[in-house]
Parts: structure tokens; C-alpha cells; sequence
């Protein structure tokens, strides 16, 4: 059965722009909430609309949980429900897109060093394919804002945080980093602390433009900017170019009559996407979709035709850096 926002989606349609170049997705997730369920099944619709996606990595969602057992051990469920659709995948029954090649869970590295019994259980639930930990930390004063998982002020610079941060530099592991841009400069100073962990920033670093920001397009960006540029000096540091979707950027797509074409996504966001790949370079940066989430504002096959409709003017080299080659090497999918 269509839903509302189904038939929504399709009053804005497009043919999949240079279908045969290669895409690795490194940001999607999988959910099973009241208001829908995003399995195998739902991503291969989107990611069969054209485009040639190679490999995707999930990225923690709080999906699955285990029911029991200690809470710090709970989240280990969820890598456990992605490796068994990985491995659904895997099969080649479902097409040769490899989901979930990579796999993001999450631990509350604020443990310390007790969250070493959870980085290992995530490795023993998927030792071909867990790559890393995100442990949300975007906060704002504004109640309007909010952030995911209610994480508290000043997380990044907890010490006990830290300490269980140093564990992923044990096993090898990345850190997928959400923080909203007044918290840019909070991830230069992690960043220059634990120089050999790779840190994947995502959602362009959330240059906010709702509840308080409105109105101040300029701030917003000069600040965003400036974190941007310091962070550039930290070569650990890569760079998710998603998150369009989301109304914490207060573009709005959502509230329109029909969806933004795959220009009109550009024009709204070209000014930020363009100077992070000018500042960090195209193998510092990559693609993301961000789906389902991004969905509520835009379609797959859109919203990739976006990504390259703004690195059409790169050279095939800086290209396959953005759409698959930076996100392959970040999280060493083989």
C-alpha cells in the first residue's frame, strides 16, 4: 500500500543521472519503529532506482537492542540484527549491492575503560564487518534543537569518555562523530588528541538553521566555516557531505508541495558541500545518504543525482573519491 508520503515523493521523479558510476553509501540505517519499518527490502527499493551503488555501511540507529542482560552490553544487539541482513545480502540472492559492508555500532564510551568487554562483543557479533563506534554528542542550549540520544554538554572532552575512546585505537576501530556546528571546535581538540584514531564527522557537521538560528544564515555559516577550516589540519579527519534531508538545516523541502528537484537541492546546498571539498580536499570527503532519514525530504535516486550534479566540474579522480573511494578507504571495506 502507498503511503501519503510515498505519492508525495513521486510527484518530484528523475531518471538516475551516469548510472554506471560507482557508489559506496556509508551512511543508512535499518529500524523497525511504529511510524514504519526499514529493512533489507525498503533500501533495495531505493538503492534499485538507477544508481550503482557497490557497498553501503550501516551506521547505529539504537535498532534491536538486546532485551537482557547489562545495559552496557544491550546495544550489542543491533550489530548482531545488521550482520544477519549483511549476510542476507551476502548471499547474492538480493543483488550485488553489498549492504552493511561496514558496520557502526554503539558503546557509551563514557565506561572508560570497562567499555573494552563492549568493543569486543561488537567484534565477536560481526568480526568481517564491524569498523567502528558513534556515540552521538551533538547538544544545544535551544530546546528547539534537541539532539539524538540526549547526549549531555561537553561529552567530547569527558574524561571518562576519553578513556574509553582510547580503546578504539586498541582494536583498530573509527568513530563516527554527530555534532551540531558550535561543537566543531570540542572535535578539533578530541581530533589533535588521539591523532591515530580515524574520525568520520557526519552530516556536513549540522550547520543548524532552526529554533534559534534562524535568521542568522551569516553567523551560522562563519562559524561552521571556521571549524571546518581547523579541522582540515587534522588529517585523521573525514567527512560525511549528507544529511540534506533533515529539518534541523531549516531548508524546509519537507513542508513543500512536491519534493525539490535534484538542481534545487544543489542550489540550497552547494555553498557548504563546496567549501568543505575545497578545505578538507575530495579524498577527505564523502557522499552519504543518510537514508531513511533523509527521505522525509527527498528520494534516493534524487538525492544522488544531487551528488553528482554538484561534482560535475571535479575530475573523475576527485569524483570517485567523493561518491565511493574516500568512504571504502575510511572504513576499510575490502
Amino acid at each position: 500500500m502507498t503511503s501519503d508520503h510515498d505519492k508525495w515523493l513521486e510527484l518530484t521523479v528523475e531518471d538516475a543521472l551516469e548510472p554506471d558510476l560507482p557508489i559506496c553509501d556509508p551512511h543508512q540505517h535499518f529500524w523497525d519503529l511504529p511510524d514504519g519499518r526499514y529493512f533489507l527490502d525498503e533500501l533495495l527499493i531505493d538503492t534499485g532506482g538507477g544508481h550503482n551503488v557497490t557497498e553501503t555501511v550501516f551506521v547505529e540507529c539504537s535498532a534491536m537492542y538486546r532485551k537482557d542482560g547489562p545495559e552496557k552490553m544491550r546495544p550489542v544487539g543491533e550489530t548482531e540484527f545488521v550482520q544477519g541482513i549483511a549476510a542476507q545480502s551476502a548471499s547474492g540472492m538480493y543483488g550485488d549491492t553489498k549492504v552493511a559492508a561496514g558496520i557502526v555500532g554503539y558503546a557509551d564510551l563514557r565506561l572508560g575503560d570497562e567499555v573494552t568487554e563492549v568493543l569486543e562483543a561488537h567484534i565477536d557479533a560481526s568480526r568481517n564487518r564491524f569498523r567502528g563506534v558513534r556515540n552521538a554528542s551533538s547538544w544545544d542550549a535551544s530546546p528547539d534543537i534537541g539532539g539524538y540520544m540526549n547526549p549531555p554538554e561537553g561529552l567530547l572532552g569527558d574524561a571518562g569518555f576519553r578513556t574509553g575512546f582510547a580503546s578504539l585505537q586498541k582494536f583498530g576501530l573509527s568513530f563516527d562523530a554527530q555534532v551540531y556546528h558550535p561543537q566543531l571546535l570540542e572535535l578539533v581538540d578530541l581530533a589533535r588528541a588521539f591523532p591515530d584514531v580515524t574520525i568520520i564527522l557526519n552530516h556536513t557537521g549540522v550547520p543548524l538553521g532552526i529554533g534559534p538560528y534562524i535568521g542568522r544564515e551569516d553567523e551560522v555559516t562563519q562559524i561552521w566555516r571556521n571549524g571546518i577550516t581547523e579541522l582540515s589540519g587534522c588529517e585523521n579527519v573525514v567527512m560525511k557531505l549528507g544529511g540534506v534531508g533533515m529539518p534541523l538545516g531549516g531548508h524546509r523541502w519537507n513542508e513543500r508541495s512536491a519534493p525539490p528537484s535534484s538542481q534545487e537541492l544543489v542550489d540550497g546546498i552547494s555553498s557548504f558541500y563546496n567549501f568543505a571539498i575545497e578545505t578538507l580536499g575530495p579524498n577527505r570527503c564523502m557522499f552519504e545518504s543518510n537514508f531513511p532519514v533523509d527521505n522525509q525530504s527527498t528520494s534516493y535516486t534524487v538525492l544522488w543525482n544531487a551528488f553528482k550534479l554538484l561534482s560535475k566540474s571535479l575530475s573523475p579522480t576527485e569524483r570517485s573519491s567523493l561518491l565511493r573511494d574516500t568512504a571504502v578507504r575510511a572504513y576499510r571495506i575490502a
